[in-house]
């Protein structure tokens, strides 16, 4: 088949969780003599993270807008391919589209009541577009694929999609999340002074739950005798300043705070073993990514007990209510006092991390592509 991969922002530099999941696929994808030709369509961008081979070649669109992008530059694009199937990969797809459509939806947050806005206006204008996109979109999809049997079940629930038509495909990790016998204390020092840090990714998107999590930090502080600094990736001091204010937490907690911004995924791996202690309690994920990451370092973690975080971190990973400071800080208290579970867990993530590898995610994406029997 000549299969179109719409993978449209994997050449940007500040690539996110969508972005990598379509990178990696693509990759393990580009391994294989199975007789198929991939296109890849994407943006043009500064990061060229993917090489053409006999059995793939990069397609590069410019438009102005994504919308626009989305919805006539990549048609037009899969029109003169003469494609056989599209592979949308990050939620939205055209809504006119020339050939068979499989759809990634990897979640439908945006479907979902919520709380607050979004403080940022690129996440809001994105909301809004899936919002009425996708619902019109999934009737013309020949296969969706998602991330956990947690989102699946929700997708079909919310918007009555048949059994048959909607499978679950769990994403992997990459190889180079892995124990490390030598940390490079340059690459931490980028970041942060010491190791043995407590370790967040978080942003300004409501689920990562930031407030709570640095209302548990402050929880943790009065009662530790260690009292760990804490990284904090993707939030600028201002954002910072604001949750402070917001959930009436002395500034002085800001100085055990460290705040880079963007922390490249090189650097990851790096961090994660470096750190004490992964902290992921968000208030919703569809399957969540630095959590198998962090368990593949050997790192422990404290997660959610919500959403597809159990199915992921599965049945022995420390989970707290999300909701619940108190929760989250009593974990990392655990962790710190308990050396018996601190073991339990390393060996614990490192044992479930196995489960989960882009390999599999490609093979079982390639019998999707060859159950539609095009």
């Amino acid at each position: 088949m000549k299969i179109a991969i719409e993978a449209q922002r994997i050449f940007r530099p500040d690539k996110h969780g969508m972005d990598f999941v379509a990178l990696e696929t693509i990759r393990e994808l580009q391994k294989r003599n199975d007789g198929n030709e991939y296109y890849i369509i994407v943006a043009p961008g500064k990061d060229h993270c993917l090489e053409e081979s006999a059995n793939l070649s990069i397609v590069e669109v410019a438009c102005p807008t994504y919308p626009l992008w989305e919805q006539i530059a990549l048609p037009l694009a899969v029109k003169r391919l003469g494609a056989d199937l599209l592979h949308c990969t990050s939620n939205t797809a055209p809504l006119c589209c020339p050939v068979p459509l499989v759809l990634t939806l990897h979640d439908i947050i945006y479907l979902e009541p919520r709380q607050q806005r979004s403080p940022s206006l690129y996440q809001e204008m994105g909301r809004h577009y899936r919002r009425l996109t996708v619902p019109r979109i999934l009737r013309k999809c020949r296969k969706i694929i998602t991330v956990s049997h947690f989102e699946r079940n929700r997708i079909r629930e919310a918007l009555n999609i048949p059994a048959d038509r909607i499978t679950t495909i769990y994403n992997g990790y990459s190889r180079h999340f892995r124990p490390m016998d030598d940390i490079d204390m340059q690459i931490v020092n980028r970041y942060i002074p010491q190791k043995d840090f407590l370790f967040f990714l978080g942003n300004t998107d409501p689920k990562k739950n930031t407030a709570r999590v640095l209302k548990a930090y402050s929880l943790y502080l009065e009662k530790s005798s260690v009292r760990r600094p804490l990284l904090i990736a993707d939030l600028n001091e201002t954002y910072i300043d604001r949750l402070l204010q917001q959930e009436n937490i002395s500034n002085r907690l800001k100085r055990h705070l460290f705040y880079p911004g963007y922390i490249h995924n090189a650097d990851l791996a790096t961090l994660y073993n470096a750190a004490f202690a992964f902290l992921y309690p968000s208030l919703r994920e569809s399957f969540g990514i630095p959590l198998v990451e962090a368990m593949a370092c050997g790192t422990p973690v404290i997660t959610g007990n919500t959403s597809s975080m159990p199915e992921i971190g599965g049945p022995d990973i420390l989970a707290a209510d999300p909701r619940q400071p108190e929760e989250i800080a009593g974990a990392v208290l655990r962790l710190e006092n308990e050396d018996a579970l601190y073991r339990q867990q390393r060996e614990y993530g490192l044992l479930r991390a196995r489960q989960f590898s882009w390999k599999k995610t490609a093979d079982e994406l390639i019998q999707v592509y060859q159950s539609l029997d095009i």
